[in-house]
């Protein structure tokens, strides 16, 4: 009988979006080549948005380092490793990931991971943020605005009050550090504190949750993020919290976006927001308040030399201006995402410089500065400028409007330059090393 040859890629392809463990393949650069739905689900990214960034772009590892670089690294398999890490999103995903390197030819090719997400089983129960090693007050949250000393002041309210806090925010602005200032005051630190991550929330899990709290006396319910729940579950988390509420419970949620848009839009049920919205705190996006940034990398460094007995007090003034006038789409997260990325840097500074700022913060900020097309003509002493000189800096005012046009994505900036992307890589690597000689 004769065999019938079948092309397995689109079965291939079937099953790795319908598997129910997260894949995430690399090449040998660390260049993603493979994303699949499910950990779409776990970590929050599109394929298009790793696809021409590194992992050390995309994902802040803290417990431990990659699993997909050890096995680029060493060629060997890592199996049920644990890894906890925050995103881009400033969001922190526990997994359990068996990582296997791939060969061609006797060649590796890349490295793939297949994880599981156990985040929900790490957060039911309260631990203390790892991100700050230590217990959340009032006194701890930078509040230097005027809008955050209203946020602490109602908040400092409702820890008094017994009815449930709805906190209101763009993602990245602290409201779970408000959250457990709020537990913290309302009980003292004596009893526990349950989170409901959206992120990984299922039915069983708040059934879970929901046995937990019977077999223990009071304690805090932080909920967050109930407008990315799905309807159902929403409802099955408003059966929950009616069954609790007249315990010694204290139920705190928090949303992204104006509640009663959410409501209008169908994202969040309207009796769910009536029972949380007792106390509502919104909280301001850190563009609208930038009173608190350079408190807030006070504050900053101030642990940092603590914890690592680092010299770093300050930034110069340059540094100053780009950080007051960038306008942080990812709030206080993203700041504090990029002080992670410079203090990694240093060694016995006590002042940050422009020298220190991560390339793709430089290229987000200096990019937007104060060269026009005009500049490449004369300058402003109406002297013409040496060929070479102004060839490099119209080839920089280029590249960089290129880049930013398409929102820092080397693929399409290549693409519409006309030049491969190893080469566009190459014009910058080029322009960051003069950047760093002057």
């Amino acid at each position: 009988m004769k065999q019938v040859e079948v092309d397995l890629n689109p079965f291939y392809k079937f099953a790795s979006e319908h598997v129910g463990v997260g894949v995430h393949a690399v090449d040998p650069k660390g260049k993603t080549i493979l994303y699949n739905k499910k950990m779409k689900d776990i970590e929050g990214f599109d394929f298009e948005e790793l696809a021409d960034r590194s992992l050390l772009e995309m994902f802040r590892f803290d417990q431990a380092e990659s699993t997909l670089l050890k096995v680029l690294q060493s060629g060997s398999p890592v199996l049920n490793s644990k890894q906890t890490y925050w995103n881009r999103k400033g969001q922190e995903i526990t997994t359990i990931n068996d990582t296997y390197p791939v060969y061609e030819n006797g060649q590796m090719i890349g490295a793939i991971e297949l994880a599981r997400d156990v985040t929900t089983l790490e957060k039911v129960v309260y631990q203390p943020l790892k991100k700050y090693e230590e217990p959340i007050t009032f006194n701890s949250i930078t509040a230097v605005s005027a809008s955050m000393k209203k946020v602490i002041a109602t908040a400092e309210k409702a820890a008094l009050a017994k009815l449930p806090v709805l906190l209101v925010g763009e993602s990245g602005t602290g409201k779970e550090l408000i959250a457990e200032a709020i537990h913290r005051a309302h009980h003292d630190g004596s009893e526990e504190m349950s989170i409901l991550f959206s992120h990984g929330t299922s039915t069983d899990s708040i059934t879970q949750l929901s046995a937990e709290m019977k077999n223990r006396a009071g304690g805090t319910v932080y909920c967050e993020r109930i407008d990315m729940l799905s309807i159902p579950l929403q409802l099955k988390l408003l059966e929950m919290v009616k069954e609790h509420s007249g315990s010694d419970v204290y139920f705190i949620a928090s949303v992204g976006e104006d509640p009663v848009e959410l409501i209008a839009a169908q994202k969040l049920l309207k009796e769910l927001y009536y029972f949380f919205s007792a106390i509502a705190i919104p909280i301001q996006p850190l563009r609208r308040r930038k009173e608190d940034i350079l408190p807030f990398v006070a504050d900053y460094f101030s642990r940092h030399r603590m914890k690592f007995g680092s010299m770093v007090r300050r930034v110069d003034g340059q540094v100053e201006k780009l950080l007051l006038s960038y306008e942080w789409p990812g709030n206080l997260k993203e700041l504090e995402l990029l002080l992670d990325e410079i203090t990694s840097m240093l060694t016995t500074e006590e002042t940050v410089g422009v020298e220190l700022l991560p390339y793709h913060f430089k290229l987000k900020t200096e990019k937007t500065g104060t060269l026009q097309p005009e500049d490449f003509i004369v300058q402003s002493n109406k002297e013409l400028l040496p060929l070479e000189e102004y060839l490099f800096e119209a080839e920089i005012y280029y590249l960089q409007k290129a880049m930013d046009l398409h929102n820092g994505n080397v693929t399409k900036a290549a693409a519409s330059l006309g030049m491969s992307r190893q080469n566009l890589q190459y014009r910058l690597r080029k322009i960051k090393k003069n950047e760093a000689q002057t």
